[in-house]
């Protein structure tokens, strides 16, 4: 049953499960789906109860620990599939502790299932096993005077092997660039804010409209280049000093994801569509690097349609909420410039598909995406100047 344990772990991985978390001693493993429309977390544990009593409290524990977790990691129709693999099943009586599964509360026609495999049923429980993982569970039989400990050992050595392989990819995608133009952008809107107060204020709309902020008479008249320099003018210290902050936490992440060059093109890219955003929806004049940052945001969305999991395991959560609340912020709140941070988010996502990630080229995926930029940028140049 050791080898039958890691055999299935060992398929599972194969066929596209990642290890999400490992007990120490390698006897629980829990593996995450890479399917989003229906994801499914397989938990499997190498245990031997004797009672039932045990089988049930172990159950009960892990499915308190699911619902705590609201969902998350589960979604609208997945599933939790709790396997148990035994030499031999408790003596008393078990079987109605698996015969239902239990719902799971914050996941949306989720269900928490319990299997149990052991020496007298597995031809019947693999085929169940496959149907609720959607894996292939196939495994191969111990050959001639093969060692069963010296074939499980291997096995997991491959799977321990797997895991860091995983892990150290995971840690390499957080750390691929390194922070040059968040430091060189946010020195230059500081830079700006001063040369602003020095000539009479960075809220004298004279001020200001002198140093390329956005308004739309002049570019209307062909001033084109307002559509970029609003993202390094600032309407005031306290402005400043949270679009700095931002800049600096949000653009220290997206330039390690992406890149240096990636991330200027990107920063820059949200910041032109969040000023014409802006430009098409809001008369008044407007400054900042807020379109912009939404962007950084955007392209914080965009790697999560790649690392679905590994998005909503870091950041996933925070990331939304930020965005939501910063949105609801600028509906309620009078003098923010809402239709910016949408146009931001919205170019941000897509200059971040166009680049793509860093050792991730996907042609096609980019193509589109750079066409609706390009599509999206044509159009609402051409409803601003017609």
């Amino acid at each position: 049953m050791d080898v039958l344990f890691w055999q299935l772990v060992h398929l599972l991985i194969r066929d596209g499960y990642r290890i999400a978390r490992m007990s120490e001693r390698g006897d629980e493993i829990w593996l995450e789906s890479g399917h989003w429309r229906s994801p499914t977390l397989v938990r499997l544990v190498r245990a031997d109860f004797d009672w039932s009593r045990s089988l049930r409290l172990d159950i009960e524990y892990t499915w308190q620990f699911i619902r705590q977790m609201n969902g998350r990691k589960i979604g609208k129709g997945g599933r939790v599939v709790n396997v148990y693999v035994m030499a031999y099943p408790p003596v008393d009586d078990w079987e109605f502790l698996i015969a239902e599964p239990l719902p799971l509360s914050g996941a949306a026609g989720g269900a928490f299932h319990t299997l149990l495999i052991h020496s007298g049923n597995t031809g019947e429980m693999l085929p169940r096993l496959e149907e609720m993982t959607g894996s292939p569970l196939r495994p191969a039989p111990l050959v001639g005077e093969a060692d069963p400990f010296a074939v499980a050992e291997r096995l997991k050595h491959e799977v321990l092997t797997e895991w860091r392989r995983q892990r150290e990819e995971e840690r390499r995608i957080f750390e691929y660039g390194k922070p040059v133009f968040t430091r060189l952008l946010i020195i230059v809107q500081v830079a700006m804010f001063l040369i602003l107060e020095w000539s009479g204020g960075s809220t004298d709309p004279s001020v200001l409209i002198r140093y390329g902020a956005k308004f739309n008479p002049l570019i209307e008249m062909g001033e084109w280049w307002r559509f970029l320099t609003p993202m390094f003018l600032h309407i005031g210290f306290l402005h400043l000093l949270t679009n700095t902050f931002a800049l600096y936490y949000l653009g220290w992440t997206v330039e390690r994801l992406y890149g240096s060059l990636r991330f200027l093109l990107i920063y820059t890219t949200a910041g032109f569509f969040g000023t014409l955003a802006s430009f098409l929806f809001t008369p008044s004049i407007s400054a900042g690097a807020s379109g912009a940052i939404f962007g950084l945001f955007g392209a914080l969305l965009y790697f999560g349609t790649v690392y679905r999991h590994l998005f909503f395991r870091t950041m996933g959560m925070n990331v939304i909420s930020l965005i939501v609340v910063n949105l609801l912020f600028g509906l309620l709140v009078p003098g923010i410039d809402n239709a910016g941070h949408i146009g931001g988010l919205i170019g941000g996502f897509l200059a971040a598909g166009a680049v793509h990630l860093p050792k991730r080229a996907a042609w096609r995926r980019q193509m589109k995406a750079l066409a609706a930029a390009a599509l999206l940028a044509a159009a609402g140049l051409w409803a601003g100047f017609r």
